[in-house]
Parts: C-alpha cells; sequence; structure tokens
C-alpha cells in the first residue's frame, strides 16, 4: 500500500493527502505543495486586476507587475481606439477636385476618380496658370534678379508654361526674354554667360556663383588648371589653395562623375581644398552663403 501523508496547501492551507513519496521528493528540493492546479497557478500570479481606461469598455483583466504601464488597456484595439482621439495622426485634408474630406496625406485626391479628373483638366489645356499668368511670373522674376528664370527656380509654373507654351525656352521668350540656351543646344552646350565682374561664365548658374563671390568681395580667378592634369577648375581663390567648383552635370553623366572622382583625387593628393557646389545649393532655394561660409 501507498504511504500517505496529510499536509497543507501552500495557498489555500486546505488539507490534503500526498504520497510520501512525492512530499519528501518536493521538499529536498524546496518545492511548495498545493492541493489542486487552480491554486497553484493562482500562488504564482505576481500582478495585478486592472480596469481597462478606454471608458466604452472598462472591462477587468490580468496582468504581469512587468506589463504593468501608466495607461492600460485590455487590448489593442482598445488602447488605438484611445490613442487616435488623443493624438489624429491624419489632419483634415480636402479633395481639390470634389472638396470631400479624406485621409490619405500623400496625394491630393480623395479617389483615382477625382486624380484622373484632375489630369484630364490638364491635358485639355485647363491648368491651373494661364498663359498671361506664365508670362507675368517670369517678368516678376526679371524684375528681381535681372534675368530669365531657370526652371528649378520657378517650379510651379513649369509644367503648365511647357504645357500651353510648347516648351519652356518658348515661354521665356513669349515673356520677351532670352533663354539660358537654345532650342538645339544640348546639355553640355550651354549658353555662355557673363558676371557681373566680366568674367566669362559657361552657365547662368556658374554666374551665380561668380557673382556671389563678387558681392562678398572674395577675391577669385577663373579656369585654374590642376597640377599635371589639363582638368581646370572653374574657380580658384586663397593664393590657388582653394579650387571652387560648379558640378552641374552630376549624376547626369557617368563620364562626368568619372571626371568629378578624379579632380577629387588631385586635390587630396596635392593638399588642395576643394569646394564642391551641386545644382541643390542653387535651386530652388540659393544656399550658396551656407556652401561657401568658410571663404568669408
Amino acid at each position: 500500500m501507498i504511504g500517505l501523508v496529510k499536509i497543507k496547501c501552500h495557498f489555500c492551507h486546505k488539507q490534503f493527502h500526498k504520497e510520501k513519496r512525492h512530499f519528501n521528493w518536493s521538499r529536498k528540493l524546496g518545492h511548495n505543495s498545493f492541493c489542486s492546479k487552480k491554486c497553484e497557478a493562482e500562488y504564482r500570479l505576481n500582478g495585478k486586476w486592472l480596469v481597462c481606461e478606454n471608458n466604452n469598455c472598462k472591462k477587468r483583466f490580468y496582468r504581469n507587475l512587468a506589463g504593468i504601464s501608466p495607461f492600460n488597456y485590455c487590448s489593442g484595439s482598445c488602447a488605438a481606439i484611445v490613442n487616435n482621439q488623443k493624438y489624429p495622426k491624419w489632419p483634415k485634408r480636402y479633395c481639390t477636385i470634389c472638396k470631400k474630406e479624406f485621409k490619405n496625406r500623400d496625394s491630393k485626391y480623395c479617389s483615382t476618380k477625382c486624380g484622373y479628373v484632375a489630369t484630364s483638366n490638364y491635358r485639355s489645356g485647363k491648368a491651373k496658370y494661364t498663359q498671361e499668368q506664365i508670362i507675368s511670373v517670369i517678368k516678376d522674376f526679371y524684375q528681381q534678379h535681372q534675368r530669365a528664370p531657370a526652371k528649378r527656380e520657378v517650379l510651379e509654373i513649369v509644367g503648365c508654361a511647357t504645357h500651353k507654351f510648347g516648351s519652356w525656352n518658348s515661354s521665356v521668350i513669349a515673356a520677351g526674354l532670352e533663354p539660358h540656351r537654345s532650342h538645339d543646344n544640348r546639355m553640355y552646350k550651354r549658353t555662355r554667360t557673363k558676371a557681373n565682374d566680366g568674367h566669362v561664365c559657361d552657365s547662368v548658374s556658374e554666374a551665380l556663383v561668380d557673382n556671389w563671390l563678387t558681392q562678398n568681395h572674395i577675391p577669385h580667378t577663373r579656369d585654374a588648371q590642376y597640377p599635371t592634369t589639363n582638368h581646370r577648375a572653374d574657380w580658384s581663390t586663397k593664393n590657388g589653395k582653394i579650387f571652387i567648383e560648379y558640378f552641374g552635370l552630376a549624376k547626369d553623366s557617368p563620364r562626368y562623375d568619372r571626371a568629378v572622382k578624379e579632380k577629387i583625387k588631385l586635390c587630396r593628393k596635392n593638399k588642395i581644398k576643394l569646394i564642391g557646389i551641386y545644382p541643390k545649393d542653387l535651386y530652388p532655394n540659393n544656399q550658396l552663403g551656407r556652401v561657401l561660409s568658410r571663404l568669408i
């Protein structure tokens, strides 16, 4: 006959019988004894009973101490409901076509149907700007800067101008101004432009940089030669210790990019500081003051 001993449950203190050999083994290992699996499970619980903080739920639930936070919810859906009310992710947006409210922040239209209507309006000539408005914007830019604008400086009208006049150069000509490069010139053959100090530049972008150097009283020379090569720098200053380059065609031509890397290596080898200027430093906002601040 199996030997039994009478002991108390470690949780509810109810007396029950347990095999002596199991009791001795549990006592040897330092284990507690329980009258049932339910008592053992209740004893092992180390958390608290909480009430869901969603006012429309108020469900009672149990959570371990490690999982208790300043805000506690019975489920992820309850947490989402409360947090979306406190911190709305999507500001109110209204479709530019039907004026209906929608929540997609990456679009101007509430549906593909409205998007198609907007595209159809543009293609049929019902664009945002009229020809007179486009010409007015170009002339206003000329009055302020004394030159025709580049496309990257008036992005808001470029699409309409190209559609209504056939090309950007045609819209500049319609405004009574001369384009920066002719219709048949390729990207690498731009019209040469004269800067305020008389330096002849290869493009209007280079003229902007040259004029900035002149306005800030920084002595500079054009077409400085790189040591041991036929490469030439756009500008040289500080007695040839600093070269300035406008990399206007960067990432447009593999051959051009190889020449840029070669110039950078030459400057490192000959201990010449090279300041590179890219289109993003000029358009749509002129940031030469930040790029060339070390020269002032």
